[in-house]
């Protein structure tokens, strides 16, 4: 079924640097590691931010460049270009780093993690826990590979967890189409409230997209309304208007 939290898809060992790691250290971490960006964090592994390949291209390494903006053209900058700036002429992770850093928890969904990386355009979630300390890093990768499974095997896992283990249905029950991570179920259900189930399972599986609801059903199972004889099957037409209990085995008005 699907890994629909943050912390089943996480990595657990996480690449970082301190406030004080000095800019060398973190390209030689990045270069060892062979990733593109890792957090900072404190003495107590709370994270003060993140380094992307971005910081390091904003970065201006060579000592003989043009040096630090003079203090009357400072004050004239935009706030963007101020942290430009700053970028540039950084000595340490602290100095480099973005912040604050856009983290996620281990029991956030898949789904709140991807559109907190879509709505920040950043390439790394770090992943902290209820005390917002480092415990895992989760990338774009990680979250998007959950959605790229073949729509044959996305079939047969509906099929054989959905319909046949949950819902104790023949294979062919129920039609179920796939077609680019989009489920569609089409037929007729024994019961009207076995179609919420199905469709709730459906959705809780790695690589459905959304599912599309064609299902009917033979028996309406809703609970009863107590002011309506006519949710009553057994009442009759004789019943009508009448309220009515079970006693002793049978009906008595």
């Amino acid at each position: 079924m699907k890994h629909d939290q943050v912390g089943s898809v996480m990595s657990g060992e996480v690449v970082r640097a301190v406030f004080d790691t000095s800019y060398p250290e973190v390209v030689q971490l990045l270069a060892r590691h062979r990733i593109s960006g890792l957090p900072v964090v404190d003495e107590d592994d709370k994270v003060l931010g993140v380094i992307s390949e971005t910081d390091l291209l904003i970065h201006q390494p060579n000592a003989d460049g043009p040096g630090p903006t003079p203090l009357f053209r400072w004050s004239s900058l935009p706030g963007w270009a101020r942290i430009r700036e700053s970028k540039a002429q950084a000595r340490t992770a602290g100095q480099l780093m973005t912040h604050p850093a856009v983290t996620v928890r281990a029991e956030q969904s898949i789904a709140e993690a991807a559109r907190s990386l879509a709505e920040h355009r950043v390439e790394r979630l770090p992943v902290v826990d209820v005390e917002d300390r480092l415990v895992g890093i989760v990338t774009r990768r990680d979250l998007f590979q959950v959605f790229l499974r073949p729509d044959p095997e996305i079939r047969r896992e509906v099929i054989d967890e959905v319909l046949v283990l949950a819902l104790w249905l023949e294979p062919d029950a129920v039609d179920v189409e796939v077609r680019d991570g989009v489920v569609t179920l089409t037929g007729r259900l024994g019961r009207r409230g076995e179609i919420p189930v199905a469709l709730r399972m459906t959705r809780q599986i790695d690589g459905v997209v959304r599912v599309v609801d064609r299902l009917a059903y033979l028996l309406d199972d809703s609970p009863a309304r107590p002011r309506s004889a006519e949710r009553y099957p057994l009442g009759g037409p004789g019943l009508a208007g009448s309220s009515f209990r079970e006693r002793g085995g049978g009906w008595s008005q």
